[in-house]
Formats: C-alpha cells, sequence, structure tokens
C-alpha cells in the first residue's frame, strides 16, 4: 500500500490533480513518524525491501501497541520481535487480525499488501534446529523468512550428538539456497552442515546450556571459530536477524529483493 501510495501521489501531483502543498503534508509522515518516545521509519520498506521490525523487550506493551499501530496504518506488514502474551494483548487492541506465534514470541500483523513472491522468486530456505530446546530461535527465524515471502523448510532435533539424524535430510538442505543452523551448547551444528553443503550457512547461537555455556557465548565462539568456510554468524538467540538475512540472501539470488 505505501508504495503504491507514493506512485499515486506522484501521478496526481503530475497530473496537477494535487497541490504542491497537499503532497507535501501526505509525503511529510513518510521519512519518519514522530511518536515522542519513538521515531517510526517509514521508508524502511523503500530502501530495503521490509519494514521496520519492533524489538519488544524492555518496551511497555503501550508503547509495542502504539509503534505497531503506527506502522500497520500505511498497510506494511509488521513483525514485533521477543514479544510476551502481554505485549500481544496490548496490540490486538489496536490491530485485530495480529497472530502471536507463541513458541518464536514473534507478533506478525499482515498489511493490506503482504510480500507473495511469485513461485519461481521465491527462495527456499532451510531451518537446521540442534535441539527441541533451540526450537523458539529456530522458529523465530523461519516465520521472519516467511515473512519476507520464502518458502521454508523446518528440520529439527538433528543435533551432533546423533549426526545420522542429519544425514536423513541431506536431499532436502541441497534443494535449499540459504541455510540457518540454530545450536546451542558447544554450538558444533553450522560447522558439520558447513562442510556437507554448498549454500551460505547462517550461524545462529542460542543461550541453551549448561554452566559453562555462559548463556550462549560458548557457542559464538565456536561458530566465529569455524574451520568451515562460507558461515556468517548472528549474535545470540538472534533469530530474526538470521532470517532477515537468509530472505535477503535469497531474494538476491532470485532476483526478487526489492520490489517497487
Amino acid at each position: 500500500m505505501l508504495l503504491q501510495r507514493l506512485r499515486q501521489i506522484l501521478v496526481q501531483v503530475q497530473q496537477g490533480q494535487v497541490g504542491v502543498d497537499e503532497a507535501l503534508r501526505e509525503l511529510r509522515n513518510l521519512p519518519f513518524q514522530e511518536l515522542g518516545f519513538a521515531k517510526i521509519d517509514h521508508h524502511r520498506l523503500l530502501r530495503r525491501g521490509f519494514p521496520e521490525a519492533v524489538f519488544c523487550l524492555n518496551k511497555t506493551p503501550e508503547q509495542v501497541a502504539k509503534i505497531v499501530e503506527a506502522i500497520s496504518q500505511k498497510g506494511v506488514t509488521v513483525l514485533a520481535t521477543k514479544a510476551s502474551e502481554t505485549h500481544y494483548d496490548a496490540v490486538k487492541q489496536v490491530a485485530p487480525q495480529a497472530v502471536y506465534h507463541q513458541l518464536a514470541k514473534l507478533i506478525v500483523v499482515e498489511g493490506q499488501e503482504p510480500v507473495k513472491l511469485p513461485p519461481e522468486k521465491q527462495p527456499n530456505i532451510a531451518v537446521v534446529c540442534a535441539g527441541t530446546a533451540d526450537l523458539p530461535i529456530a522458529e523465530e527465524a523461519a516465520v521472519t523468512s516467511e515473512c519476507a515471502g520464502c518458502k521454508v523448510e523446518r528440520i529439527t532435533d538433528v543435533g551432533i550428538a546423533g549426526i545420522h539424524r542429519l544425514l536423513d535430510y541431506l536431499t532436502i538442505l541441497e534443494q535449499a539456497d540459504v541455510l540457518v543452523v540454530v545450536a546451542g551448547m558447544e554450538g558444533a551444528l553450522p560447522s558439520v552442515v558447513a562442510g556437507l553443503m554448498w549454500q551460505p550457512v547462517i550461524a545462529v547461537p542460542t543461550s541453551v546450556g549448561y554452566g559453562a555455556s555462559f548463556h550462549g557465548l560458548s557457542a559464538l565462539l565456536t561458530m566465529l571459530n569455524s574451520c568451515s568456510p562460507g558461515i556468517a554468524v548472528v549474535n545470540i538467540d538472534n533469530g530474526f536477524g538470521a532470517g532477515y538475512l537468509a530472505a535477503l540472501i535469497g531474494r538476491m539470488a532470485k532476483g526478487s529483493l526489492v520490489q517497487i
């Protein structure tokens, strides 16, 4: 809706149907919108091909609801990450169509024009999860990629303690454009996957593990020090960042990064 409205305003000015001052009044809030406690970046969709997301941690439910309302009013899809059910209850009041993905702690408010790419332009993303305890972060990555127009294959509980489980999925992995690999504990799974496959691997360390895992630092350092080339590493528990990056790489490969 945002892109269509921009075109419409420009055409109306060109044809003399709308005056310059009237157009400026409408365009004034397009670069960013001042809410006092937040500045909403409405042009991010134009620059990045994906609208601004809302990081809910340490924000009040009322703040999250106002930010989501401001973004969704432009007709674009909104993601709110690390969200609690209390955040969701507040968002539901201003955006009744909001959906809460409880496992991923992710709120999705689908816009009037959600990202829907033609089949030949849809990237195939495989999200590989080491253990069941890592599922919340893996699901955050998967839902994020889906909201960016990607097809996502989920592969769960294939950690290196039973590596034969992973080998059963090699055919599925070969069909993916990008691999997102999520692991806690020692964080070795991305190195194993990267050593077997040809695609870029996005490694996601999670805070799952016993004391010496240092809340994910052990997994993060393992992934950063991997001897398998072709691995990019995001921050601890950053499923959203991994899903976003996977979508960017996949859409570039398919020639569908930005649709204007």
